[in-house]
C-alpha cells in the first residue's frame, strides 16, 4: 500500500531551506515516490500524481480519502481531507477542492511564475533606465573642470556604485536564470557564487556611500567645512573598503561552514548577519542623521535668526535636503527589523522595484537638476555658439559654484 510520508519528519528536514524551494523539494521528492508506486499497478483507476497528492490504485466504485499534502503547512494548515471516486471514466476531481479543504489562505500562495516575471520585468527596466542615466551624468560630473570638488567627487563615487549594483543584477540574473530549465534552487557553481558575492559586495557598498553622503551633508551643515585630501581619502576607505572586510569575512564563513547552493540562499544562516548586519546599521545612522539635518534646517530657518543667516541659501539646501530624503534609505527602515521573508511580495515590489529606479533619481537630483551643471553645459553651449557664429552672448564669460552640495 501507498503511505504518504510523515509530515512531521518532512517539515524538519525541510525547515533550513529558503521559502521558494522548500514547496519544489517536497513535491518532487513525493512526485518520484509516487511514480514508482504507479509503475507496480494495474488496476481500473490507475495510481497517479496530480501535482500535489499522490492518488492510489483502485477499483470502479471505490473512494480514497487522502490527508491534505505535508506541503501545504508551508502556506496555511494540512489537517484536512480531499477524496476522489473511481469511475468507470477513471478518477473524479478532488472534493473538496485543495485550497478549502486544506483551508489555504488566498492571501498565501505558492509564488507563481508569472508574478515572477512581471518583477523581473519592471527592475530590469529600473536598473537598465537608472545605469543609462547615471553613465551620462558621470561623464558630465567628470568632463567639466569647474564641476570638479570634493562635494561632486563624493556624488560620483555614489553613481559609481549604482551602476555596479545595475550591472550586478543583470549578471547575476544572468547565472542563476539562464534557462527556464535551470533549477536555482539546487545550483551550485564557481561562476554562479561569484555572481552572487559580487551582487552583495555592490549592495553593500552602495549603502556605505549613502552614508558618506548623509556624513558630509551634515558636516556642511554644522561647521566650514574645508576639505582634504586626508579627509576624501577617508571616505574612500568607508565606501569601498568597509565591505571588503565583511564580503571576505563572509565568503569564508560560507566556505567552511556553509557551502550551499549558489550562495543565495540565506534564510536562518547566522552568517548572513554579517552582511545584513553592518546594512540594517548603515540604514540606522543615515536615519538618525537625516533628522539631524531636518533639525538643523527648522533652527537655521527660524525667522528670529534669518536675520543673521543667508537665507535664500538655507531654503535652496532645505528644498534639497528634502528631496533626498528617500535617498538616505528611509524607505528601507519599513523592513528593517523585520525577517527576510516576511510579506516577500510586499518586499520585492519595494526593494526591486522601486528601488531599481533609485538610481535614476540620484541623477536626476544630483546632477541633472543641479544648478551648477545647468549653468556649466549653459555655458557650454553658449561658448559653442561664439565659436561658431563669432558672437560673444552674454553670459558666456563665466560662472560661480553656488549651490550648497
Amino acid at each position: 500500500d501507498y503511505h504518504p510520508p510523515d509530515p512531521d519528519s518532512c517539515l524538519s528536514v525541510l525547515s533550513s531551506l529558503h521559502p521558494d524551494c522548500e514547496y519544489i523539494f517536497q513535491l518532487e521528492r513525493e512526485e518520484q515516490r509516487c511514480l514508482r508506486y504507479i509503475a507496480e499497478q494495474n488496476y481500473s483507476c490507475l495510481a497517479f500524481w496530480d501535482s500535489v497528492v499522490c492518488w492510489p490504485y483502485a477499483a470502479v466504485g471505490e473512494t480514497f480519502h487522502m490527508a491534505c499534502p505535508a506541503v501545504f503547512s508551508l502556506f496555511g494548515n494540512n489537517t484536512g481531507l480531499v477524496s476522489r471516486n473511481c469511475t468507470s471514466n477513471g478518477w473524479s476531481q478532488p472534493f473538496p477542492p485543495y485550497h478549502i479543504a486544506c483551508s489555504v489562505d488566498d492571501n498565501i500562495h505558492i509564488p507563481e511564475e508569472s508574478y515572477f516575471a512581471t518583477v523581473k520585468l519592471i527592475y530590469s527596466i529600473g536598473y537598465g533606465t537608472s545605469l543609462f542615466f547615471l553613465s551620462i551624468a558621470v561623464v558630465i560630473l567628470l568632463l567639466f573642470r569647474r564641476l570638479r570638488c570634493a562635494r561632486n567627487y563624493i556624488h560620483i563615487q555614489l553613481f559609481v556604485t549604482f551602476m555596479l549594483k545595475a550591472m550586478a543584477v543583470f549578471n547575476k540574473d544572468a547565472k542563476l536564470f539562464a534557462s527556464e530549465d535551470t533549477d536555482h534552487c539546487t545550483l551550485s557553481t564557481a561562476a554562479c557564487k561569484a555572481s552572487v558575492v559580487f551582487c552583495h559586495y555592490c549592495v553593500m557598498a552602495n549603502f556605505f556611500w549613502l552614508l558618506v553622503e548623509a556624513l558630509y551633508l551634515n558636516t556642511l551643515l554644522l561647521s566650514s567645512f574645508h576639505h582634504s585630501r586626508r579627509c576624501l581619502w577617508g571616505f574612500g576607505l568607508l565606501g569601498w573598503g568597509v565591505p571588503i572586510v565583511f564580503i571576505v569575512i563572509w565568503i569564508g564563513s560560507r566556505v567552511y561552514f556553509e557551502d550551499t547552493e549558489c550562495w543565495d540562499i540565506n534564510e536562518d544562516s547566522p552568517y548572513w548577519w554579517i552582511i545584513k548586519g553592518p546594512i540594517v546599521f548603515s540604514i540606522g545612522v543615515n536615519f538618525i542623521l537625516f533628522m539631524n539635518i531636518i533639525r538643523i534646517l527648522i533652527q537655521k530657518l527660524n525667522p528670529r535668526l534669518i536675520q543673521f543667516n543667508n537665507s535664500d541659501q538655507y531654503r535652496r539646501l532645505t528644498k534639497s535636503t528634502l528631496l533626498l530624503i528617500p535617498l538616505f534609505g528611509s524607505h528601507y527602515m519599513v523592513f528593517n527589523f523585520l525577517p527576510d521573508y516576511f510579506h516577500v511580495s510586499v518586499r520585492l515590489c519595494i526593494e526591486l522595484c522601486m528601488g531599481s529606479f533609485q538610481g535614476l533619481i540620484v541623477a536626476i537630483l544630483y546632477c541633472f537638476l543641479n544648478q551648477e551643471v545647468q549653468k556649466e553645459i549653459h555655458m557650454r553651449w553658449l561658448r559653442w555658439q561664439d565659436n561658431s557664429y563669432g558672437v560673444v552672448l552674454p553670459g558666456a564669460k563665466g560662472s560661480q559654484m553656488d549651490t550648497p552640495f
